[in-house]
């Protein structure tokens, strides 16, 4: 089944090559509510995984999106002893930023290929770092 959200990427962090086979990226979604008179923020980790580690990269940072992604849960069990973990994967990720005629939607498959991006060095600070501290 499969599930989506709209909300604001705050943090998009590098790929992670697990092994010679596998590697996953993992991005952060901000989601505000209000209720009454309170506002409730969620940040929300996805996981990308293996080719679909390409349908991000930094120009989605602070930028309003649908996630599609669906819930997947693992058992893993060593010694003994039984942990549960719980994954977001996202497939398909859509800027909202944009007008209807040009928004993007950006999803891996084999049949479409998005173009390489090339970083212009907007957003890093002095030791070329992303600079998106509060203060």
């Amino acid at each position: 089944m499969a599930f989506e959200i709209e909300g604001k990427i705050v943090e998009i962090l590098p790929v992670n090559q697990v092994s010679d086979k596998f590697r996953k990226r993992e991005f952060v979604v901000e989601k505000k509510e209000s209720g009454n008179t309170a506002l409730f923020i969620d940040y929300i980790k996805f996981q990308l995984l293996q080719d679909k580690c390409d349908i991000i990269d930094d120009s989605f940072l602070n930028a309003n999106v649908k996630v599609y992604f669906n819930i997947k849960g693992n058992k893993w069990e060593r010694d003994g002893n039984v942990k549960y973990f719980t994954n977001l994967d996202a497939w398909k990720i859509e800027i909202l930023d944009q007008t209807s005629d040009d928004k993007q939607t950006h999803e891996n498959s084999s049949a479409e290929a998005f173009p390489p991006y090339i970083n212009d060095g907007e957003g890093l600070d002095s030791d070329g770092e992303m600079d998106d501290l509060p203060f």
